[in-house]
C-alpha cells in the first residue's frame, strides 16, 4: 500500500491507536509518518537532463543495454547508476535490450494478430498503414507522439501528440487519418496493449480493417515508422528546445508538412511522399 493509502485509512480519530491500526494493515508506522521530501527544481532539471540524454543515446544506439547507457551518460559528465537509469527508461518507456522504445507493453495473455505485411506485394497507397508510439521530450517534461505512415508513398497520414500511454489518443490518430485519407486495408502495430485493446480491435473489426503485428521484439517489422521517427528526432527535436505543447505541436506539425512534400526519398526515386502519395490518390478517384 502507498503512503497516500496509508495516511487516508490511518485516522488519528479513530478509538484505535495509530500503532494499533498500522498493525491490523499490516504496515509500519515509519510508513504513515515519513513524509516523501519534494523534488528541487535542481533535481527536476538534472532528471530531465538525464532523460534527454537516455532518449538521444536510445534513438542513436537503440541496441544499448543499462550497463552501456551508463558508461555513454557517465562520458557525457552525468554520474550515476544503473538502479536509476533502470527507473527513469521505465518511466520513458524504452528498454534495453531490444531496438524498440517500449511506450506500449503488452497486456497478459492479450492477443496476437500475425504478421501480415509482405514488403514485395505492397503496390498501392492505403494498402498497409504502419502505426506506433514514441517518446518526445519537451522543456523539463514529455509528451507521446503516435504517428501513421502510408506504407507505399512513405507519407505521413496521422500522428496525435499527448502526454499518456492511453489507447484514446492511437484511435484518434487512427480515425483522424480515415476521415482525411479513407480506410487503409491494413494497419501493422507492435504487440503492446493500445493495439490489443478492445476498443482498437473493435474499431479495426466494424471499419473491416486487417489488423497486423510485429513479431515479438521485432522491431524491424515495423521498420518505415521506426525510421521516421528517428529521422524526426534527429532533424526536429534534438536541435529545437520546446517548452510547451503547442510549440511541440507546431514543431512536429511543421516537420510533418516538411517530410511529406518537400524531402525527396532515395526508395521513391527521388520523389516526395506527397508526390507519390496524392498523386496515386488522385488517379484512383
Amino acid at each position: 500500500m502507498d503512503m497516500i493509502g496509508i495516511r487516508t485509512i490511518v485516522s488519528r480519530s479513530e478509538k484505535l491507536s495509530i500503532s494499533k491500526q498500522c498493525t491490523l494493515l499490516d504496515v509500519s508506522r515509519a510508513s504513515y509518518y515519513y513524509d516523501r521530501k519534494k523534488p528541487s527544481k535542481e533535481d527536476l532539471k538534472k532528471e530531465s537532463l538525464i532523460k534527454s540524454r537516455l532518449d538521444y543515446w536510445h534513438t542513436k544506439m537503440c541496441y544499448l543495454g543499462v550497463r552501456r547507457l551508463v558508461v555513454k551518460l557517465n562520458h557525457d559528465g552525468i554520474a550515476i547508476g544503473r538502479k536509476l537509469v533502470k527507473r527513469y527508461m521505465e518511466e520513458m518507456g524504452i528498454y534495453a535490450i531490444y531496438p524498440k522504445p517500449n511506450t506500449s507493453k503488452p497486456r497478459k495473455n492479450h492477443i496476437v494478430f500475425p504478421y501480415l505485411v509482405k514488403k514485395g506485394e505492397i503496390a498501392r497507397n492505403n494498402q498497409v498503414w504502419a502505426i506506433d508510439i514514441t517518446y518526445i521530450k519537451m522543456g523539463r517534461s514529455h509528451m507521446y507522439l503516435t504517428a501513421i505512415i502510408d506504407w507505399y508513398s512513405r507519407y505521413i497520414v496521422g500522428y496525435e501528440l499527448s502526454n499518456s500511454l492511453d489507447t484514446a489518443p492511437v484511435l484518434n490518430a487512427v480515425k483522424k487519418a480515415i476521415r482525411v485519407y479513407g480506410k487503409p486495408e491494413m494497419i501493422n502495430s507492435d504487440q503492446g496493449s493500445q493495439f490489443t485493446s478492445k476498443e482498437y480491435i473493435d474499431f479495426l473489426n466494424r471499419n473491416k480493417i486487417t489488423q497486423s503485428m510485429d513479431g515479438k521484439a521485432r522491431w524491424v517489422d515495423n521498420v518505415v515508422i521506426e525510421r521516421w521517427f528517428r529521422s524526426l528526432k534527429y532533424d526536429k527535436i534534438y536541435i529545437n528546445e520546446y517548452n510547451s505543447p503547442r510549440e511541440l505541436r507546431d514543431g512536429i506539425k511543421e516537420y510533418v508538412e516538411e517530410y511529406n512534400q518537400i524531402r525527396p526519398h532515395q526508395s521513391l526515386d527521388y520523389k516526395c511522399p506527397s508526390d507519390v502519395y496524392l498523386k496515386n490518390r488522385q488517379m484512383a478517384a
